[in-house]
């Protein structure tokens, strides 16, 4: 399973040969979350040559979210803001893409796996289509929206929240699976703790906020398991903050009011009568060096 990641900034994380076998070109990539027991990832690609991959199908649910640069796709070209997703048994058209592009690439549910062949290669019963769009021709609607809002499933108790505004690029209408663009308006507020049914992740596009695990800002990135609590958002006060945010199922808030986590014991061998011993310092762990310690008042 995915790793517990919050927050990295990816300018702190290593190059690696990209995972692009039967391709031409050469391009590198930075694993901001990495399954190693399924090879699913999300990962920050950069092209350093022209590059071009025919078709074929991916082994993973895979998507593309372009960040500068210029791809292909098919007969369809997409530059920053571009965006497609094929579906596991979907096959995809050749993807090319410039020198200097930089996108964030997903993988669900497999590895870098990749066969190369035509339309046949494709798996009959698969019903899923390749989604391609590009999200700066699209609007941004309120997550309140009962018509565009926040895919969320209100039986279960999905509740959007005021002041966000989105724009879905891609959504499996069996499963829930999402990936959005998200953006919070200048001084949003949200104070509870809340935690989810399924995964959350997001990589910052534009702005700032602040949560109980720091300050995100732009090119940073959290993935957050399941049922992991997290919350007292702010965004910045004069832009806001724009990310691209993704749910491996309907996004469903679960509250906590008056959180908080209390240690106590006895000590053993330390303390008052105990040569060169002092009382322990709470030691918050530092996930980035452009991040440093954790700021979470909820350790206190």
């Amino acid at each position: 399973m995915r790793p517990h990641v919050e927050l990295i900034d990816e300018v702190d994380l290593l190059w690696h040969v990209a995972e692009f076998p039967h391709a031409n070109g050469e391009a590198r990539q930075r694993n901001l979350c990495y399954d190693e027991e399924n090879g699913a990832a999300s990962l920050k690609v950069e092209f350093l040559t022209d590059w071009k991959r025919t078709g074929g199908l991916h082994a993973a649910q895979t998507e593309w979210y372009v960040l500068e640069g210029e791809i292909e796709i098919g007969d369809t070209r997409l530059g920053e803001g571009g965006y497609w997703c094929a579906p596991q048994g979907t096959w995809t058209p050749e993807v090319k893409a410039r020198k200097g592009t930089q996108i964030l690439l997903f993988r669900e549910f497999g590895d870098w796996g990749f066969a190369p062949g035509g339309r046949d290669k494709a798996n009959g019963d698969q019903k899923a289509e390749l989604a391609i769009c590009d999200s700066r021709a699209m609007e941004w609607y309120d997550v309140v929206d009962p018509e565009h809002g926040s895919p969320m499933n209100f039986e279960r108790g999905g509740t959007p929240v005021p002041g966000l505004f989105i724009k879905l690029l891609y959504r499996n209408p069996v499963t829930g699976f999402y990936t959005r663009l998200i953006k919070a308006k200048p001084g949003w507020r949200e104070h509870p703790l809340a935690h989810h049914p399924v995964f959350e992740e997001a990589y910052c596009l534009d702005g700032w906020f602040d949560y109980n695990f720091g300050t995100m800002t732009r090119g940073q990135y959290f993935f957050r398991p399941a049922g992991v609590r997290h919350g007292d958002f702010t965004a910045g006060e004069k832009d806001g903050c724009t990310w691209i945010l993704r749910c491996d199922g309907d996004l469903v808030d679960w509250y906590t009011e008056n959180a908080s986590i209390e240690m106590k014991g006895d000590p053993v061998n330390w303390g008052e009568g105990f040569p060169l011993s002092e009382p322990p310092e709470l030691i918050q762990p530092v996930r980035s060096r452009s991040i440093g310690p954790w700021k979470n008042p909820y350790y206190q």
